[in-house]
């Protein structure tokens, strides 16, 4: 991928200005850069899950971050509601230069170690620009699919070669994230081909493949913790794991994955990832990704037991508990009532008032999980697709400054948890409540990420 030689220009001259004001043997590490167009004052920068530091923009919306102790190895920084992942070394002075516009399609970076990551976030694009070329391909039988991926795969390799050959200073630990980079996204695609195949083709029996199909198994390391983060790493063990629990003898799913498909995937889980870290993290987004895509209150209880009998993390078991809890508060067949909530001027609303004989949507979130923009598409496009409904948008502790652009302030509230006699929403996480005109729960746990939630609402509106 070409990029414009001119927009390295005013980042190359910050770093020359670095290395020769810093004499010091020891030299620190800088990480900075210019953000065009904005969307907050600051950028962050993350180790796996911890923040490192949160960097101030000037008044020129550039940044610059000094680092004295910094380790080698995988960061990412984000702005906004988007994020991209860095390798850094020891020393580097790492530049970058984006337009939030066009985030990762305008990223360059400039100064040490501009060349690894460069290639890292051209291999990023070229996989996301290809997406539908590859997705296409699974409409060919397995043998003719795997030639067509082997031959990509080989054209990847000979970059990664070629690289290596031209940068022998890199370090070992960065060549392997560069072959993961590499490598890993086309991996993914051959573990998705059972189900990508029987979709395209509208079977719905997987396609046999050969004992060979799977070959590029016996070089993955499934317990690497500090690629847990990463997405071409993490998504292909996820895959991975979606595969050999499918070929225990099920056949393909839509909109929700069965109970006892679940259980099994977490039984895949526990065995084939020894590491606890690992494991757990699997764990906790299986087990809520799949209760969230039900879009029910209907809880089943082999799959929540069968988490709590393979995660050793306490924390998640509590987060998991606390929404089980909350689906006992208000569920199906109650009436809602006993809450206040309140909108941007202040004014207290009761529950039982807000929802008199009308059907109501109740949007329970907190920006920890549901983002303002993913908010701003998707509340309007529900709203246009059932313009009598009466909808609510509920902070979880929130106040009455932290509005949602592109939503109408009428239907943007907040919550405050701590004066709820029956609490609903310990967790924390987002929580949708269908209401009948009657003021009855039909759904007390919904979500509106789900697929589900089009047939929950035509049901509830159907009678208006």
């Amino acid at each position: 991928m070409i990029k414009n030689i001119f927009l390295y220009i005013p980042l190359t001259l910050l770093v020359l200005t670095i290395s020769c004001t810093d004499s010091k043997k020891n030299k620190p590490t800088f990480f900075g850069g210019k953000i065009i167009n904005p969307k907050t004052k600051y950028v962050v920068l993350y180790a796996k899950d911890k923040v490192i530091d949160t960097i101030l923009l000037d008044n020129k919306n550039k940044f610059l971050a000094e680092f004295t102790s910094l380790k080698e190895g995988l960061y990412y920084f984000e702005h906004g509601n988007e994020n991209q992942y860095i390798y850094l070394e020891p020393k580097d002075s790492l530049m970058l230069r984006l337009n939030t516009w066009d985030f990762d399609e305008s990223l360059v970076y400039a100064g040490k170690g501009a060349e690894r990551n460069n290639i890292l976030i051209d291999i990023f694009l070229e996989d996301e620009n290809d997406r539908r070329s590859y997705y296409l391909l699974n409409k060919f039988k397995p043998t003719i699919f795997k030639n067509k991926i082997d031959s990509i795969l080989q054209i990847r390799l000979n970059t990664y070669n070629d690289y290596v050959k031209d940068h022998t200073k890199e370090t070992d630990n960065y060549f392997k994230l560069l072959k993961i980079a590499l490598t890993y996204p086309i991996f993914s695609r051959i573990e998705r081909y059972p189900l990508n195949h029987s979709k395209i083709n509208k079977h719905n029996s997987f396609i046999e493949t050969k004992s060979n199909f799977y070959n590029h198994r016996n070089y993955i390391d499934f317990n690497n913790d500090s690629l847990m983060y990463y997405p071409p790493y993490t998504r292909y063990i996820r895959d991975y794991l979606y595969n050999v629990t499918y070929a225990l003898g099920y056949k393909p799913m839509k909109n929700e994955y069965t109970a006892n498909f679940t259980v099994d995937l977490l039984k895949s889980i526990n065995d084939k990832i020894s590491s606890e870290n690992s494991k757990n993290a699997f764990l906790k987004s299986t087990v809520l990704e799949h209760f969230y895509k039900k879009s029910s209150c209907n809880f089943n209880t082999k799959t929540f037991d069968t988490f709590f009998k393979y995660s050793t993390n306490v924390k998640d078991k509590s987060l998991v508990k606390n929404i089980l809890n909350d689906g006992e508060a208000i569920h199906k067949g109650d009436e809602i009532k006993d809450f206040l909530f309140y909108d941007f001027t202040e004014q207290p609303i009761n529950i039982q008032d807000f929802v008199l004989n009308k059907n109501s949507l109740l949007v329970f979130w907190n920006e920890d999980y549901y983002s303002k923009v993913f908010l701003s598409t998707r509340i309007p496009f529900l709203k246009n697709k059932f313009p009598d409904l009466n909808i609510a948008i509920i902070e979880i502790d929130g106040n009455s400054l932290n509005r949602i652009p592109n939503i109408d302030i009428k239907n943007q509230y907040y919550i405050n948890t701590k004066n709820l006699k029956n609490n609903f929403l310990t967790s924390g996480m987002p929580r949708t409540i269908l209401v009948n005109k009657n003021g009855i729960v039909e759904n007390g746990y919904a979500s509106i990420a789900s697929q589900n939630i089009y047939y929950q609402l035509k049901q509830l509106t159907k009678n208006n």
